[in-house]
């Protein structure tokens, strides 16, 4: 069954505890809603540095990526239909559905 990368890019932080505390309730549920879909979920990234093409580093990101979650389905569309649900639009992110590709080395 092919897999699918949901990126969570941008969103904005909550403005008090509590407001985190409901926006990560309703993350939660929908992570649930997923159920076995769900086969890599909650990828925060933290602490990212960028390798440059002449080999030097620097603290950061290029992207606003801040995280994924993988689902297993049948179709891009059933993976969009998922990502359409989740709370990260509510606080002003956006989503990249890609599907993962197996290689063999």
């Amino acid at each position: 069954m092919p897999q699918y990368m949901i990126t969570y890019l941008g969103g904005d932080q909550p403005s008090t505890p509590e407001e985190g505390k409901q926006h990560f309730e309703k993350y939660k549920a929908w992570l649930a809603s997923l159920g076995d879909s769900a086969i890599s979920p909650a990828n925060p990234l933290k602490n990212t540095n960028t390798v440059n093409p002449d080999g030097s580093v620097t603290a950061g990101s290029t992207t606003t990526m801040s995280g994924y979650t993988v689902v297993e389905t049948d179709s891009i569309e059933d993976a969009l239909i998922m990502a359409k649900a989740c709370p990260f639009l509510d606080i002003g992110g956006s989503l990249e559905v890609s599907e993962l590709i197996q290689m063999s080395c």
